[in-house]
Order: C-alpha cells, then structure tokens, then sequence
C-alpha cells in the first residue's frame, strides 16, 4: 500500500512538471514581449529637463521588477512574524508598501553607482545584492547574516551601500560626501541618498544641498515620502509638504513611487543628467508604508485601517504591476501565480536557515573594527578582559 502511495505521488509531480512545461512553452508562443504603457504625470520644481510620456515594458524586465518586490514583501511579511514570536530582537522598520522605489531606482541605475539609505533598509539590500538568507540571519543576530550578526536591521552594507543608518536625517550629509568622491574621482558614477518625510525638516539636509550645488555631485536625494514621519503625517509636520521644491536652486521632481515603470524611467532621466555634469537633484518619491513606523506602533492610532486598505486596494505596487502584464499581455494569471509561490518557497527556507544559523562566537566582537590592523589588542568591558583583532 505505501508503495502504490509513493508511486501515485510520483506520477502527480511528473504530470505537474510536464503541463508546467507544456504551459511555459505555449506561454512563450503567445505573449507579448514588450507593451507600452503611458506613465504619470511628473511635476517638476526649477527643472529643464525633457521627460517621456510612454515607456516600454519588456516581459523579462517586468517579471524581474514582479519577483524582486514579492521577494521584498515576503520577507518582510517573514520579519515581522520573527519579531512577534521574539526571534528577532531590537528595532525593526518594515519596507512593505515601498518596494516599487527601491526596485525601480536599482533598475535604472548602475551595480557599481553608490546608495545610502536610513532605518528602513532592508529592500535596499536585497536590491544591491544581498541574499534573503544573509538578510533574515542578520535580523536574527545569527553568524551567517551579511554583517555577522552584528549590525541587525538597520545596520546592512555592500561596497556600494552604505547603509542603513540609524540616526534620523544623519546619512543625506554622508550621501553628498559619497557623490563628492564620485565627482572628485571623475568615475562617472552617481549617489542616491534617502531619507523620509520625517526626517526632511533638519538643518544638515539643506546644509548637503548646498554644498552638492556648489560642489555640482551627482546626487540625487531622494525622500521617499510615504505620508507619516512616525505618527505624524506628512502635512501635520511640514509648512512646504512639497518636497521636491526644498532644494530652493536645486532641481526637484516628484516621482509616483507606487508605480515601478515610473520610478524607473523617470529615475534613469534623472541620473543620466546628473552624470552630464548637472550636479545634484531633489526627488520626492511618494509611497506608503503598510506597516507602522516600528514594530512598535500598530500604525492604526495616527491613520484609520481603512486608509490603509484602500491604498492596498487602489495603489499596491505589485498588484499594479501584475495588472499592467496582464493588461500588456506580458505574463499570464498562472505564471504570476507561479511566481509568488517560487518566492514563497524561497523565503521560508530562508527563515530556516536563518534560524539554524549559529550564534556569533564572543571572539568576533573584537573584529573588523579597525580596516588594516591585524593582531592589535582590543580592550574588553573592563581593563582584565581583552581580544586580539582582526580585520577580516
């Protein structure tokens, strides 16, 4: 009997893997390689600056922009299930809601082009190039996250993201610094530096303005305005909610952040004229976030639960996405199903192996503080314990 059960299983997983086939290779035949869509209106602060009204859309670049946001929102749905059993310790800001912007801005810039970003950085790295598994380990303090286990959720790098950034509004200065280099070097590259409505009221903000312009570095600082600094909403904390007009001589442009093909043109028009010698840009990027500030805030005292759902409804930047390649017969209703269910699989699996993940030996504490000084003693909480470090 368990053989026939176990020949009867294996007959269904051949016939799913054989219509799955079938279905692709008709799917190939059928759908559209491309469409065109018109994109949102764009306004513009002090600008001159030609903007396209269509963009065309190619079934690779559209299941790529589909796979990376679903990737983004599930682990982010995973994060915050690990923080409510306790497994993830410590602040916690989520990104669902926004993903269209960082998917959008990767998509139209260059692998080597600098970011910096604040607190809510976990799609950020997931777009410059860290693994689910290294992301998920570091929330939760693990070996095998991408900084150790040492940074955790607001402290995430790569050679060309600079964080993650705990202190509000503090990496838009660094963020000019970075894009200064790039102009110092001559590399050709551009720096995107982010920071929230919240934090768009400071002093060092303008003061990295001006000295951009000055300076003319190619950076684009962006805010990526999703209507509540904390529990305060964007037109309760600012007399000028316009943000892209801030920059007073620099040039802004406001970009529909809910919508991936905009954020990807309009973003690739933007840093091709920074990278003419144009210097730096002001861009608001207008989203929301589904979640509350932190895990925290239940996000409901500040703003009603039908607020939220209607923009879920009307505005959700993957189920617009899914609609325009349906619309644009790019991909069919199966295949984007598919889809979020490979993403599904890929993002539980990495929960487990996050889980597994061995804890950080106490020894690595006194490493990579230092760039270059291998064998230095570093004291410990008091003057009897010390470590011997290393950089690497």
């Amino acid at each position: 009997y368990n053989e026939y059960k176990s020949y009867l299983r294996m007959l269904t997983a051949a016939r799913r893997t054989l219509l799955s086939n079938v279905s692709k290779q008709l799917t190939s035949r059928t759908l559209a390689n491309e469409a065109t869509f018109d994109l949102p209106e764009c306004p513009l602060h002090k600008f001159d600056i030609e903007l396209p009204k269509t963009a065309v859309l190619s079934r690779d670049e559209a299941l790529k922009y589909l796979h990376d946001m679903v990737m983004i929102r599930r682990m982010e749905t995973s994060a915050n299930s690990l923080y409510k059993t306790k497994e993830i310790r410590g602040f916690l800001h989520l990104y669902s809601g926004q993903e269209a912007v960082c998917v959008g801005m990767e998509a139209a810039i260059q692998p080597d082009d600098s970011i910096i970003s604040a607190y809510r950085d976990h799609g950020w790295a997931y777009t410059r190039g860290l693994s689910v598994n290294s992301i998920l380990a570091e929330l939760l303090g693990r070996s095998d996250g991408c900084q150790k286990g040492k940074g955790g959720s607001m402290h995430m790098y790569t050679d060309t993201f600079f964080g993650g950034n705990g202190i509000v509004g503090a990496q838009v200065p660094v963020g000019a610094g970075i894009a200064f280099a790039h102009t110092y070097k001559e590399d050709g590259k551009v720096c995107i530096a982010l920071y929230g409505d919240g934090a768009a009221n400071q002093g060092q903000i303008f003061e990295a303005f001006n000295l951009a312009a000055l300076f003319k570095s190619p950076c684009l600082f962006t805010c990526e305005n999703n209507h509540y600094g904390m529990g305060t909403s964007d037109v309760r904390a600012a007399a000028n909610p316009f943000y892209y007009t801030r920059g007073d001589a620099v040039p802004g442009i406001k970009m529909d952040g809910m919508n991936v093909l905009a954020v990807k043109t309009f973003t690739k028009a933007v840093t091709d004229w920074m990278r003419a010698g144009n210097g730096p840009v002001v861009a608001e990027v207008e989203t929301y976030r589904y979640y509350g500030h932190s895990m925290s805030d239940p996000g409901t005292s500040y703003r009603t639960r039908d607020e939220i759902q209607e923009v879920r409804k009307s505005k959700d930047p993957i189920t617009s996405l899914k609609g325009m390649m349906i619309d644009g017969e790019l991909a069919t209703e199966a295949e984007l199903k598919e889809l979020e269910n490979e993403c599904r699989e890929i993002v539980d699996k990495a929960v487990e192996f996050a889980r597994a993940s061995p804890e950080l030996e106490s020894h690595e504490l006194y490493n990579q503080i230092y760039a270059d000084m291998d064998g230095v003693k570093i004291r410990g909480p008091d003057v009897l314990t010390h470590g011997i470090h290393s950089p690497v």
